[in-house]
């Protein structure tokens, strides 16, 4: 909620579609501009590619535990779980190729779809369950001992999907130039996403927490896609937690195809700007199918690529959580930090102001960036195999080095930062934005 709120009282003064990659350039100084864009917009891109390899990753493996519901021995063997996901990704890269027109429609099915599967489940759940658990083990009961670390350490690593999950909050801001007063609307959109994810993760969890089978039988699950096990276990009924099942996977392929959109949309806007080796090729578009088609599959080829790592770990799936967790995080605590550096002169007029707490928010913010990269690199559990190593860190340094070294060999000579930004429904370039600001402080 803090990194929110503190994005927020930025855009309400910087209301672009650009986002963090914008806010960046216009909170730094035109001497180093460009580098701060450069190092956002590398963050975002990576956060963007990593966010749809998870989703497309783990919807493989929940097709996979469907097989396993009426197989009880069926155990999916590295191959098969990379192959089921690579099938994933080119169902998402078709539906964005040849379906971009409707992707709107798809997006209000989505959302439609996902509200209505939330109470069925909920519904079934509760109503077919024979055993409950007591509010005593929902509320109170906690185990860190399948972890191996010490009780406090557990519990700051197993933050890891609760933040992977509400990381979409920094998206909002691609809403400026589509609805009127965006200073005042987009901030509080900003803020209220945070809260309206968590309230309806808490209404999904908790009733799913009463009829929780055990611990032990979940951890068991060999393709670490245990929600399949618990639809059926909880229904009694193979016929009913397939059925359960499907709802889930519907809304896996929404979100899957929403993410790779975002993703395309993101390399073709930063190739345009010539940071990405290669920018001019990927950066061009194909306007007889209304697609960045080059972008597209240049996201698409990397995604399923980083799916390699598998065959190296089984704790894969954490690994991409966590790139896709720490990139997004860094990006949007890269323009707070700036912002504090120039002691929040920005934003002393914010419509949407942190008043005498905003030094307070922001510090805490951008510390709990700096701890959440440490702690979402960590191992799911210790002692630490290879097989079940969490290469978060391996990926985002290769990322790291990359960007670093096209900066040296190309992007430091020619990289300028975002050229123009489109405020209130006006295109204007960087310098002049921050010159209106800067009278106006």
């Amino acid at each position: 909620m803090g990194i929110a709120a503190s994005l927020a009282e930025i855009c309400a003064v910087y209301p672009t579609a650009g986002g963090v990659y914008y806010w960046s350039a216009m909170l730094s100084t035109p001497k180093y501009r460009p580098i701060a864009s450069w190092i956002t917009g590398w963050l975002t891109l990576v956060g963007n590619w990593t966010v749809t390899l998870s989703i497309a990753f783990s919807t493989g493996q929940l097709f996979l535990s469907g097989v396993s519901i009426f197989q009880e021995d069926f155990v999916a063997n590295t191959w098969q779980t990379v192959l089921m996901f690579w099938g994933v990704m080119a169902m998402c890269t078709g539906v964005n190729v040849f379906f971009s027109k409707h992707l709107n429609l798809l997006n209000t099915i989505c959302m439609i779809w996902t509200a209505a599967a939330v109470i069925i489940i909920m519904v079934v759940l509760l109503a077919t369950a024979r055993h409950r658990n007591t509010a005593e083990y929902v509320f109170a009961h906690y185990d860190p001992t399948a972890s191996g670390y010490p009780s406090g350490w557990s519990f700051f690593v197993g933050l890891l999907q609760a933040a992977y999950t509400l990381t979409g909050y920094g998206m909002v801001a691609s809403l400026c130039e589509e609805v009127q007063n965006p200073e005042k609307e987009v901030p509080k959109a900003m803020v209220l996403s945070v809260f309206m994810a968590g309230l309806t993760g808490v209404a999904y969890l908790v009733p799913l927490l009463f009829v929780l089978p055990e611990v032990k039988a979940i951890l068991s699950v060999a393709n670490g896609q245990p929600i399949g096990m618990i639809f059926t276990t909880v229904t009694g009924s193979k016929a009913g937690g397939m059925g359960l099942l499907i709802l889930v996977l519907v809304v896996a392929l929404f979100a899957g195809t929403g993410a790779l959109t975002a993703a395309s949309r993101c390399t073709f806007a930063f190739a345009r700007d010539g940071a990405i080796p290669g920018s001019r090729y990927w950066s061009q578009y194909n306007y007889k199918l209304n697609v960045p088609l080059n972008g597209l599959l240049l996201s698409s080829a990397i995604c399923c690529l980083l799916g390699l790592i598998y065959f190296g770990s089984t704790a894969a799936f954490q690994s991409f959580v966590g790139v896709a967790t720490i990139c997004l995080s860094t990006s949007y605590g890269f323009p707070i930090l700036v912002n504090i550096l120039n002691r929040r002169v920005a934003v002393k007029n914010s419509s949407f102001s942190l008043g005498k707490f905003g030094y307070a928010i922001n510090i805490a913010t951008v510390t709990w960036i700096i701890l959440s990269v440490v702690l979402f690199c960590m191992p799911v559990s210790i002692p630490v195999t290879a097989a079940g190593m969490n290469y978060a860190s391996v990926v985002f340094m290769g990322f790291a080095g990359i960007s670093v070294v096209w900066y040296a060999v190309r992007g430091r000579k020619t990289f300028n930062g975002p050229e123009e930004v489109v405020i209130d429904g006006e295109s204007r370039s960087i310098d002049e934005e921050a010159g209106r600001e800067k009278s106006r402080q």
